[in-house]
């Protein structure tokens, strides 16, 4: 079986957010990180390789600035195979539409049975990248996975909905979004390391994409517009309340808990 994961490097939050005049991410001046729901797709990925290592082949795809390819030696390094690195200057400033069309464009040159990515990422949280991708190859597509298996040529999925799940079923090829909660992605070992150093890294450009137009690419194939961009996030008032006694406090604290499905 051949799996994809498509990862993204991401800004981490917690060295602060930088913008480019023109709205969009200063990604180059910014410390990065692999997207969490990612990390737990490939999670996922390698714990259907761990069950058939000898007939499962783990490809990790990203497209980025050329430091992304960082985010593949550190898949490799936790056991992926393969990276594919997707650079390329009139790439830049894509929105989810243009990303999912070139990510698309990347994934026509290879072999695959199953795609997974994660459920969204947290520079954009907008869940819309695959989902787009798997409607650009036209297969299937199962979002928000909680458990992956599969059975010869079909993936069964324990997808997340509202306090309850569903079970899905789909034949191969298919697209899966994965959920952070998916699996604790394991650690790098000293062996897959050395070997994620010493891997080569496949570099595609626009030439390398397949089937794609470039009114489809970058910034000016992007239909979404930035208006304002900011780092700054105003937060409302919420909600005051001033209970008579303990107990109604707790009630009242319990009671939101429950319509939020949190308890």
């Amino acid at each position: 079986m051949k799996i994809v994961v498509c990862i993204k490097q991401v800004p981490d939050t917690k060295g602060g957010v930088k913008f480019n005049p023109d709205g969009t991410l200063d990604r180059a001046s910014m410390l990065a990180i692999m997207n969490p729901d990612d990390k737990a797709g490939l999670e996922a990925a390698l714990k259907l390789k761990d069950a058939d290592p000898e007939n499962t082949e783990v490809t990790v795809l990203t497209m980025g600035l050329p430091k992304a390819a960082d985010v593949l030696r550190e898949a490799i390094a936790m056991g992926a195979d393969k990276g594919v690195l997707v650079t390329d200057r009139v790439l830049g400033g894509a929105d989810t539409w243009a990303t999912s069309t070139t990510i698309a464009g990347a994934l026509r040159n290879i072999d695959y049975d199953l795609i997974i990515t994660g459920r969204q990422a947290i520079d954009g949280d907008t869940a819309q990248v695959g989902p787009q991708i798997a409607e650009h190859l036209g297969i299937p597509v199962i979002s928000y996975a909680q458990e992956i298996k599969v059975e010869g040529d079909k993936v069964i999925v324990k997808r997340q909905y509202d306090d309850r799940y569903h079970m899905l079923e789909a034949k191969m090829p298919c697209l899966v979004t994965a959920l952070s909660e998916l699996g604790t992605p394991r650690y790098m070992t000293p062996g897959g390391i050395f070997d994620a150093c010493k891997a080569e890294i496949t570099t595609w450009g626009r030439a390398d994409l397949k089937d794609v137009e470039d009114c489809n690419l970058g910034l000016a194939g992007s239909p979404t517009k930035i208006a304002k961009a900011s780092d700054k996030v105003r937060k409302g008032a919420g909600e005051k309340v001033t209970p008579d006694s303990p107990d109604e406090a707790v009630a009242y604290i319990v009671g939101k808990l429950k319509d939020k499905h949190v308890i």
